[in-house]
């Protein structure tokens, strides 16, 4: 039999049996009533999540076996039965304590069977009833039970105003709500008995099983259409709230829509393709790797619930990305994995000698490093021994970093270099917070996962600059980095967790420490490296620069050899520098010549000598400056440092009548301006042991002049030049002219001590001086001046300006003599 088959039955069951109930009338004096009996017994059929009302249709499924029964029953009582709700809609064998005491009487209207043996059941209320006593409890429950007639029914001026209200709140509720039919509400608002009308309302309404059975029990209709009343105000309150929230999110429905369709397609298109990434075998190898990682304990349950979230996250999600990201980066840190030290002090000298020429202070310190650590190990001591933090100072070209890897490699640590020039961002230092878009780990973390180890030497380029802006200030954020007391325990703003920098080996580097704010200097060791002899030059071509540059070019030493006096000849004519950046230039420039003429001219080598500079390099760019020749008076040769190095510096002044003015010009600096009034107010207060007449001193004016006129100079060190120039004007005694001095005075005559005493003395020698006049408290500086330089001249050591012109100046009775040989 088919299912249309046993609706058909059915039905024709229902219409076979179905009948009028019998009325009992009563009389009154008005009129007469007709009322349902007031007690009876009836099979019960509890009811899940749902309450049937008086005069309101139900349809509902029937599928538990003891209902099953029951419905059966009332198939043959009369298609009538009692329907109350259970208490627990979970419970699937409620018993009679487990059921609401009151429920409804209601008529079986009609019944269809279900393909999987349950029945769809549509009922009709009839009245409320409350159940007095059960009955039968075996196979179905069967009840005795009592209606439960409506009170306080008699339609009061208060019950019909209550009534109006209801209605009118019913109107609006509908029109606010789509499943309210409107018919429904016509036959509401039409409906005279003002108890089926609530009853009518309360089965419109979208409210929970607890608010439903509390109108069910309410037998007094003023009561009921007071609780409705209430109700159908919060409902209103309600709707009208998701009207408004509906209307404010509607114009991101469509995109959100179309972006989920076009996600949910991409999704697709990527299982057929067998693309889609297994979420869960992701967050699975991300846990396993956590437990696997060295990551300190009390940091990874919260790890763990990242990753539990992550797992409950879908995979088109944009955070799943980030989530993801954040993880991976964290877990691909070292922490703790450490590379193995090198020892061997012998072989790191070898490694420092092989591939840097001079620079003894920072092979030194390594070395001093490295024999440190090998004592501890030997005798096991427990004393971590910190990181030291250097930082190389010196002119460009000089080395500092490309001696970083060399350091790396004699240490046996891995090397990562960080250039710091122009950085302004503080989060570029400690990364950004993860919550921003586009977020990473600062650089230093980023170094830290690159080499993948927790000891690497990590070189700082370029430290003195760091600039700051609105963004904050970066060597700020490198206190922390480079303090050995907080490093163990640093936090990036990305990674959130705090990482151990202690046993890094920091080295940083700058051009000059005048730049670096003074807090993060105090944090490093400064040593200092000075630039370069024309020896040093000399020798570091011959060993590094000319073989590199022939193998990066393709040739050989056959063809391809470059003269020492060649060398010096670039040296002197064709680089201005401290280093030897340009010099490496040139020698390329000379490996491509040379590789032309082999290739084009078919010429087996090329030998470069002094003579054949200017041909294959060009006509000489740069020129020294050479010691005057003769004595002459106003004229005195004072020694400067700039960043090419050293140079000399000549000083010239000239006396003319006027108003007693001081001159200054040749682009002079502040600082510089002073030391020639210092210099000029020193000389004038020794005017009578200078015989100098200060009545016509007053009659004439002073000019003094450096040149060149368009660079700048500045500094304190030219002062004793500027005395014995002035004092050599106004006495009219020449300066000799193969002195040159440096050194600051004070307007009692001290003479001050001075920096860059080695390139200054280098750039004597160069310029043929053969006497040097120096401040008595750099006596301390000589040993670092190259033995080369000194075989060329002679130290002075004076601490007075009345010991410089003693020696810079000629007797008054010698007159003025070319002393040229």
């Amino acid at each position: 039999m088919t299912t249309e088959d046993k609706k058909i039955e059915n039905s024709d069951r229902v219409k076979a049996k179905a009948k009028e109930k019998t009325f009992q009338r009563r009389s009154t004096d008005k009129s007469d009533h007709l009322v349902w009996d007031k007690t009876g017994n009836l099979p019960l059929l509890p009811l899940r999540g749902v309450v049937i009302y008086p005069n309101v249709l139900l349809s509902f499924d029937v599928g538990r076996e003891r209902s099953i029964l029951a419905l059966q029953k009332a198939m043959e009582n009369d298609n009538e039965l009692i329907l109350s709700g259970q208490k627990n809609v979970e419970d699937l064998h409620p018993e009679p304590e487990d059921i609401y005491d009151v429920g409804t009487r209601a008529l079986v209207r009609q019944i269809l069977e279900l393909p999987d043996g349950s029945y769809k059941v549509l009922v009709y209320g009839l009245e409320r009833v409350k159940i007095d006593d059960y009955t039968q409890v075996k196979s179905f429950y069967e009840v005795d039970y009592t209606a439960l007639p409506d009170e306080d029914a008699e339609n009061t001026p208060s019950l019909t105003a209550a009534s109006r209200v209801m209605g009118s709140h019913f109107q609006t509720y509908a029109s606010l709500t789509e499943h309210v039919a409107p018919d429904a509400v016509t036959l509401i608002l039409n409906e005279s008995d003002v108890g089926k009308a609530a009853d009518l309302v309360a089965g419109q309404l979208r409210i929970n099983i607890s608010e439903q059975q509390e109108l069910l029990q309410t037998s007094s209709v003023v009561e009921r259409v007071r609780l409705i009343i209430d109700l159908l105000q919060r409902e209103i309150q309600l709707a009208e709230l998701e009207q408004k929230i509906t209307a404010e999110v509607q114009f991101k429905l469509d995109k959100n829509q179309k972006d989920y369709y076009l996600r949910e397609q991409v999704r697709a298109i990527q299982e057929e393709l067998g693309e889609e990434a297994d979420s869960s075998s992701e967050v699975d190898a991300l846990r396993q790797k956590l437990d696997e990682s060295g990551i300190p304990e009390e940091h990874k349950p919260k790890l763990h619930k990242e990753l539990d979230r992550l797992s409950r996250m879908p995979s088109h999600f944009p955070e799943y990305a980030t989530q993801r990201t954040w993880l991976e980066t964290l877990l691909d840190l070292p922490f703790g994995r450490m590379d193995k030290e090198k020892h061997d002090i012998n072989a790191a000298r070898k490694i420092l000698e092989r591939d840097h020429f001079g620079m003894e202070k920072v092979k030194e310190r390594i070395l001093e490093h490295l024999a440190v650590r090998k004592l501890q190990l030997e005798k096991e001591s427990d004393h971590k021994q910190r990181g030291p933090i250097l930082c190389f100072v010196g002119p460009p070209g000089t080395g500092k970093t490309s001696i970083a890897r060399a350091i790396a490699e004699a240490v046996g640590r891995r090397y990562i270099r960080v250039s710091l020039g122009g950085i302004r961002d503080e989060a570029e230092i400690r990364g950004h917070r993860r919550t921003y878009i586009g977020s990473m780990p600062g650089r230093i973390i980023q170094g830290i996962r690159q080499v993948e180890s927790d000891n690497p030497l990590f070189l700082l380029d370029e430290v003195d600059k760091l600039g700051d802006d609105f963004r904050g200030d970066p060597s700020s954020a490198l206190l922390e980095v480079l303090d050995p007391e907080q490093n163990n325990s640093f936090r990036d703003h990305y990674v959130e967790i705090p990482y151990d920098l202690s046993n890094v080996l920091f080295i940083t580097t700058a051009n000059t420490t005048d730049t670096i704010p003074g807090p993060l200097l105090d944090r490093m060791e400064v040593i200092e490296l000075s630039g370069y002899t024309e020896a040093e030059k000399i020798e570091i071509a011959v060993r590094h620069l000319i073989p590199r540059a022939r193998k990066r070019h393709g040739l050989t030493g056959k063809e391809l050899s470059i003269r020492r006096p060649a060398i010096a000849k670039i040296i002197q004519g064709y680089t201005a520098e401290a280093g030897v950046r340009q010099l490496e230039r040139e020698i390329s420039h000379l490996c491509r010549r040379a590789a032309l003429a082999i290739a084009e001219k078919g010429e087996s080598s090329l030998t470069v000598t002094a003579a054949r500079v200017p041909e294959l390099l060009g006509n000489p760019r740069f020129t020294y400056d050479i010691a005057e020749k003769t004595d002459q008076v106003g004229v005195a040769t004072g020694l400067a440092w700039t960043w090419a190095g050293g140079d000399t510096l000549t000083v010239e002044v000239n006396v003319m009548p006027g108003k007693g003015d001081l001159i200054l010009t040749g682009k002079l600096g502040d600082v510089m301006k002073e030391s020639a009034q210092a210099a000029l107010t020193y000389i004038l207060s020794r005017a009578e042991d200078l015989k100098i007449d200060p009545a016509k001193t007053r009659e004439q004016d002073i000019h003094i002049h450096v040149p060149a006129g368009a660079i700048p100079k500045d500094g304190p060190s030219a002062g004793i030049t500027l005395a014995t120039a002035l004092a050599s004007a106004l006495t009219g005694r020449a300066v000799r002219h193969e002195i040159a001095m440096t050194g600051e005075v004070t307007l009692r005559g001290r003479v001050l001590p001075i920096g860059g005493l080695k390139e200054k003395s280098v750039a004597a020698a160069r310029a043929q001086i053969k006497h040097v006049l120096l401040p008595k408290e750099n006596e301390r500086d000589l040993s670092e001046i190259p033995e080369s330089v000194k075989e060329k001249l002679k130290f002075s050591l004076v601490d007075h300006m009345d010991d410089v012109l003693s020696l810079a100046l000629l007797p008054p009775e010698e007159p003025e003599q070319d002393t040229l040989e």
